[in-house]
């Protein structure tokens, strides 16, 4: 049944999920895109719109994706009440692996916070999460993102660089930067 396949595999994100939303990714598409439960191009609408709204990303995505692998795995599960229930589902599995292992470790942490043990840890998960992170980076660049034509990759590639400049060096505020970057794209594609 698609919904004890569903809840398996976002326990696996939830549980070796470190380093947030963009460091869940690729193992979020492994398990959701790799079994044909939603397209590439639809993963990549769902980091779009996860972004957008508020909420962390890969409890975003796994509402999203319960709603719409129901569906997508059995034409007698494409009601609405079905997806509802696949959106209650994803989200509450992947957010208990973290809410246990907070609930039981924090105290541990706290009273333990200046052990060389735990620092080690903490230090040993920093660049694991980072390679994460640019392994989220990489996941994203693929022609749904940055189409197929060369000069779609090029356009692409100055949005980028110019929305960083825009930001980081000129400081423009950042919503600013994301209607700009939609004007643009509407203009351009």
């Amino acid at each position: 049944m698609i919904y004890l396949r569903l809840m398996w595999s976002y326990l696996k994100i939830g549980l070796f999920g470190f380093g947030g939303g963009y460091a869940m990714l690729a193992l979020i598409e492994r398990e959701i895109v790799g079994p044909g439960w939603i397209t590439e191009q639809m993963f990549t609408d769902i980091v779009a719109i996860s972004q957008m709204t508020p909420g962390p990303i890969g409890i975003n995505s796994a509402t999203y994706i319960g709603y719409v692998a129901p569906g997508e795995s059995s034409a007698a599960l494409s009601g609405p009440l079905w997806g509802i229930l696949g959106s209650l589902v994803c989200t509450l599995v992947v957010v208990l692996p973290s809410f246990l292992l907070v609930a039981y470790t924090s105290h541990l942490i706290r009273r333990h916070k200046e052990s060389a043990v735990v620092k080690g840890i903490f230090a040993g998960l920093r660049p694991v999460v980072v390679g994460l992170i640019a392994s989220a980076a990489m996941l994203l660049m693929n022609a749904a993102n940055f189409g197929e034509e060369t000069m779609q990759v090029v356009w692409s590639v100055i949005l980028c660089a110019a929305a960083f400049a825009l930001v980081y060096w000129v400081k423009w505020h950042p919503i600013l930067i994301i209607c700009l970057a939609g004007v643009a794209g509407l203009i351009i594609y």
